[in-house]
């Protein structure tokens, strides 16, 4: 198959306009007011009545003349009979003359002959006769008007009610439902057809077989979403695999059923990625790659009539693009204006180079300093990995220009949504069970297993507020240790250790299938210290000990990664804890304890969410921090 090159990629502009030349408007839609909230009219809605249809009462009290109270008072009350009474939903049946006055509810209809009333905190009754007559006597003077809602007072019949382009809220609503207005024209949401692209693809929910290199599939309802928020109607389509007639026959069905077409994965100029053919072929394609990272295989073109967008296949990529340039399209053709204070200022955490000459779209996270004031540091863990995007909290644009942003620079970040909150407590470090315990003692804290090495390096950047270590490390930062914990570290093997293994020697002397952790985490640094041990018993080399462990170089980043590769029978023996053991249900040979610390960023020690962490620690390890 020929293979297709990138040449000269489009700068963001163009790709704006490439998609601002695609038609997505959907026409008009009549929806019932049920579901009319956020919305947008396309034409003007002018009343055709008068609300309220009548003059009614606005509190409690006696509807009445207003001249019979003139010179009325607390010393000096007005005395008016009383000739009937009036409530809410019912016609009056009395006409008022000189000298009387009516009861009457919030809400009923005035009486003819009354133009005032009075509530009835400033009224009195005063029965006159043995056969329950009453008077009342009125104890303050009003005039015409008062306390009184006239027809059309609220709106009148002819009036503006509402006018095209208004997003329909609640408000709104109140006011079509007191015009009797049912239905409303609105703006028709988008429709938008949502095709993942791959044979490795499943669908959450459905079986997974690894062994083939299936993964579930994230941008398909990732995307979804964000076409629901940006005003679209999503609609998803089945997984179009690799092969090139299948995925134009659903690509084709989506256009002939949607406004616009989003498919995700093979936009790229590989052999195997054919969508740019397809488009080619059966439409209209105009561009094929920009220069932004990351996302540069987009593609922009039409097929069937429809817009079509092609985003790219890891779902960072895929979503940058989406929110940098789908949405607001989306948005526009839905009638929706752009999301507003969806901003944060701030300042960066530590240097980030870049240096490459594309549009840089930075996925971030936020954190505050003891005063309260936004840090900004990088999240990327590369395009392929999802959890960039549920660790950031926006996006900083770094322009083709710009070669390194300096810590302490001046960014501003576009949060994904206004309901964003950065976490109340940013801690980066070891993976420990003990610690997610801990964590859900904390409000709204974030936390990045990235290993105890790494955590450090990070605590010495000055980025997060705590870092958490364990075992032996090469080096130690100047921080305040908040308290910590010992856990018990070792083999774990399969239930009732078939394999009888005793201890480290085994894996040495032994023809086992090892799993170890990453070179960041700090199991493996202690296990690294316990070889060395050994081999100083023995004599021999560290080096030569490690390399006669079949395995010891596959190392997993997660404290419960080799477990599970135990248990589906991949490896005799993991490196792991007791706890995750026994929480397995599997057996465990001890080889010691480790101590864990948390450390405290110099900086932040002052902080709230820090001083609420050491509070923890010290509540549910027992452990103080070190004066």
């Amino acid at each position: 198959m020929e293979r297709k090159e990138f040449r000269d990629l489009a700068s963001p502009a163009a790709a704006r306009e490439a998609i601002d030349s695609l038609s997505l408007e959907a026409g008009i839609d009549r929806v019932s007011l049920e579901d009319a909230r956020g919305r947008v009219l396309v034409a003007r809605l002018d009343a055709e009545l008068d609300v309220p249809g009548f003059d009614r009462a606005s509190l409690d009290g006696y509807a009445l003349r207003a001249r019979d109270t003139f010179g009325a008072d607390e010393a000096d009350p007005a005395r008016l009979e009383v000739v009937g009474a009036v409530h809410a939903g019912a016609q009056p049946d009395v006409e008022l003359a000189d000298g009387q006055a009516v009861e009457i509810s919030t809400g009923a209809v005035m009486p003819d002959g009354a133009d005032a009333m009075v509530p009835v905190e400033r009224t009195d009754t005063d029965e006159t006769d043995g056969e329950g007559a009453n008077d009342v006597l009125i104890r303050t003077s009003v005039a015409p008007g008062d306390n009184v809602m006239f027809a059309g007072a609220d709106v009148a019949a002819g009036e503006r009610a509402l006018g095209p382009g208004t997003r329909i809220t609640p408000r709104d609503i109140g006011l079509l439902s007191a015009l009797g207005i049912d239905e409303v024209p609105v703006r028709g949401r988008p429709a938008v057809g949502i095709v993942s692209t791959g044979d490795e693809l499943v669908r959450p929910g459905g079986d997974l077989e690894s062994d083939r290199g299936e993964i579930y599939d994230v941008n398909s309802y990732t995307i979804a979403a964000g076409v629901e928020d940006a005003g679209g109607e999503a609609v998803l389509y089945p997984h179009a695999g690799d092969e090139q007639d299948e995925m134009e026959r659903i690509l084709r069905e989506a256009a002939d059923e949607c406004d616009l077409v989003l498919s995700s994965g093979s936009t790229s100029a590989s052999a195997v990625d054919v969508i740019y053919r397809v488009i080619e072929e059966q439409g209209e394609l105009l561009l094929h790659g920009v220069s932004v990272k990351p996302g540069k295989p987009m593609l922009v073109g039409r097929l069937q009539g429809s817009a079509y967008i092609g985003l790219p296949g890891y779902p960072v990529s895929a979503m940058m693009v989406f929110r940098t340039f789908v949405a607001p399209a989306i948005r526009a053709a839905a009638g929706l204006p752009e999301p507003t204070a969806a901003t944060v200022s701030g300042r960066m955490a530590r240097q980030e180079r870049h240096g490459e000459g594309r549009l840089r779209l930075m996925p971030v996270g936020v954190v505050t300093d003891v005063d309260a004031e936004p840090l900004v540091y990088p999240v990327d863990k590369g395009s392929g990995a999802t959890t960039s995007l549920a660790e950031a909290d926006g996006v900083v644009e770094v322009g083709p220009e710009t070669d390194y942003l300096e810590a302490g620079e001046p960014v501003t970040v576009q949060l994904f949504s206004p309901d964003v909150r950065p976490p109340t407590l940013l801690g980066v470090g070891e993976d420990d069970p003990t610690l997610n315990r801990l964590l859900d003692r904390l409000e709204n804290p974030r936390y990045l297993s990235v290993g105890s090495r790494p955590g450090l390096r990070r605590l010495r950047e000055g980025v997060p507020d705590v870092a958490v270590v364990a075992g032996p490390t090469d080096r130690e930062h100047e921080a305040d240790e908040l308290g910590g914990w010992s856990r018990e570290w070792g083999l774990i093997v399969r239930p009732g250790n078939p394999a009888e293994v005793e201890g480290l020697a085994d894996l040495v002397d032994r023809d086992l299938r090892f799993v170890n952790r990453t070179t960041d985490s700090g199991l493996r640094s202690s296990l690294e210290a316990a070889v060395d041990d050994l081999a100083a018993h023995r004599d021999g080399s560290p080096r030569d000990l490690r390399e006669s462990i079949d395995g010891f170089d596959l190392g997993l980043r997660a404290h419960e990664s080799p477990a599970r590769k135990v248990i589906s029978g991949d490896v005799d023996v993991g490196l792991g804890l007791r706890e995750t053991a026994e929480r397995l249900d599997l057996a465990f040979v001890s080889l010691g304890e480790q101590p864990v610390r948390v450390l405290a960023n110099p900086d932040r020690t002052g902080k709230k969410s820090v001083r609420e962490l050491e509070t923890v620690l010290e509540n549910e390890t027992g452990t103080e921090s070190e004066p």
